[in-house]
């Protein structure tokens, strides 16, 4: 079987590192999951839920036990990893390493997936940030565990993968009071909806001004939409507006080789 399609951000493209940005393309799972999903938190059946991230660990050039995800809760808690999991996923939304042979993945079907390397140090970071943990700053303490590693906040590299767009983010009035108070410039992320008591939010956005701010200068973005492409990227929204019993989770990762 081929290798499962995935999108690279040229600013991760270094020596010693190798990430993917994956679809639900090219895996095993049927129905509502078809066909890459990698979320061992869904209903799906296991053993297609590990083929599938079998394919991908061999994309990135590690063994399956290597690919390491979160059991995240949307948090801002970072937690360091040395080695596979010895009592299944622990719960966190951050994931930091320097050890080789180790990726480190993000689950998401909406929310963002970050990954960060300083290719100098060989520190390696991903983040699963909805817009909560986005809120609580799991994106700035990723970053900052990088650093107790030895990571330069001028050396760290940043990509964000495929997630909700602000073109389909409608929130309530409530959520733009919980970021502009805590981030007065977050009013700048915030757009005019159909009715007066929405807005459309630009959590992408907002995330790469949350990066920049912790003096990471190389930021890249693939750009893709979840809910615009629910074709090709699993959405929870997407399954919602469609009434389905469950969704998938797109995978992206980054491994230090």
């Amino acid at each position: 079987m081929s290798a499962p399609p995935f999108q690279r951000a040229p600013t991760l493209e270094a020596p010693g590192i190798a990430h993917g940005f994956f679809s639900r393309e090219g895996g095993v799972s049927e129905g509502v999951y078809a066909a890459l999903n990698t979320g061992v938190g869904s209903d799906d059946n296991p053993a297609h839920v590990a083929e599938n991230r079998r394919r991908c660990a061999s994309v990135l050039g590690v063994s399956p036990d290597r690919l390491l995800t979160n059991y995240q809760i949307h948090s801002a808690d970072v937690l360091i990893v040395e080695g596979p999991w010895e009592n299944g996923p622990q719960k966190a939304d951050g994931l930091v390493t320097r050890e080789i042979g180790l990726a480190l993945g993000v689950l998401a079907a909406d929310c963002m997936p970050w990954l960060f390397a300083d290719p100098e140090a060989r520190v390696i970071g991903a983040a699963h940030a909805g817009w909560r943990g986005a809120l609580a700053g799991i994106v700035e303490n990723t970053i900052d565990t990088m650093t107790t590693l030895g990571a330069d906040r001028r050396r760290i590299r940043a990509a964000l993968g495929p997630c909700l767009r602000q073109p389909n983010f409608e929130v309530g009035l409530d959520l733009v009071e919980a970021f502009t108070g805590k981030y007065p410039k977050a009013k700048d992320f915030f757009a005019p909806a159909e009715t007066q008591d929405k807005r459309m939010f630009d959590l992408a956005g907002f995330g790469k001004w949350r990066v920049a701010e912790c003096g990471v200068t190389e930021i890249g973005d693939v750009g893709a939409c979840t809910l615009a492409a629910p074709e090709k990227y699993f959405s929870y929204r997407a399954s919602r507006r469609f009434n389905e019993p469950d969704y998938g989770r797109n995978l992206s990762a980054i491994a230090l080789l």
